[in-house]
């Protein structure tokens, strides 16, 4: 029996124990993952096992809508590697040819990775890689077209949380969703186990002006992550 189709929104479906983005560039693969097609429309296969954002769509108890960016969005991702995920992000804010008017600016502090994100923005229009610090706000603001409506923070930094609470009270819009991809090794300066880390960020996230929607565990998928929902207080 074929797998039943969930729409998670537009350009983004689960299909069984799968998650598949509606190509914007049809006839290319990013990460050498499983197209599909249906007529004119091209489908990605979005692997949950190299995405924590994925994998969070997968391990969400709440409604996965709720941790995505809509069409035509400004959204900023932290830590953008190679760009797996931001193309994914990509496919559903922007679309073929950004007919929907999105942008996704990706930061990322390596310079190897930064040649394959400049490579991935040629056939993606609306995707800006810029080469940073992410904790650094102020080589981030002249990129971004005005407040975001979506971050995704992905660093192996020592304070994840505190770094994230700045940069959502620096760029998220009232109402706006945050996402904190947190690895525990990261965190080897704190005491206690991985647990109690991921406590502790969690107790930086529910004393801010944030407000914490919902802490995913992604065991099984992301091995010692936890990725921590959140959404910007309405004004």
């Amino acid at each position: 029996m074929p797998a039943r189709t969930q729409p998670l929104g537009w350009g983004i479906r689960r299909q069984g124990k799968s998650i598949w983005s509606r190509n914007a560039v049809r006839g290319r693969s990013v990460r050498g993952e499983r197209r599909k097609k249906e007529g004119r429309i091209e489908w990605r296969q979005w692997n949950p096992t190299k995405s924590k954002v994925a994998a969070a769509l997968m391990r969400t108890k709440l409604e996965p809508s709720l941790i995505i960016p809509e069409p035509g969005s400004t959204c900023l991702y932290l830590g953008a590697s190679s760009g797996g995920t931001v193309s994914h992000i990509h496919d559903i804010v922007c679309g073929a040819d950004n007919h929907h008017g999105g942008q996704v600016v990706a930061v990322e502090i390596s310079p190897r990775m930064v040649r394959d994100l400049v490579s991935l923005s040629e056939k993606r229009s609306g995707l800006f890689p810029l080469l940073a610090d992410a904790r650094r706000p102020d080589l981030i603001a002249p990129i971004l077209r005005g407040k975001a409506d979506w971050i995704h923070q992905d660093l192996s930094i020592a304070d994840q949380a505190e770094t994230f609470v700045r940069i959502c009270s620096s760029f998220l819009s009232s109402g706006g969703v945050g996402l904190l991809s947190l690895k525990a090794a990261s965190e080897r300066s704190s005491e206690g186990d991985d647990n109690s880390r991921f406590k502790k960020a969690e107790r930086i996230l529910e004393e801010s002006e944030l407000e914490l929607v919902e802490r995913i565990d992604l065991k099984g998928l992301e091995e010692q992550h936890v990725l921590f929902s959140c959404k910007s207080l309405v004004c």
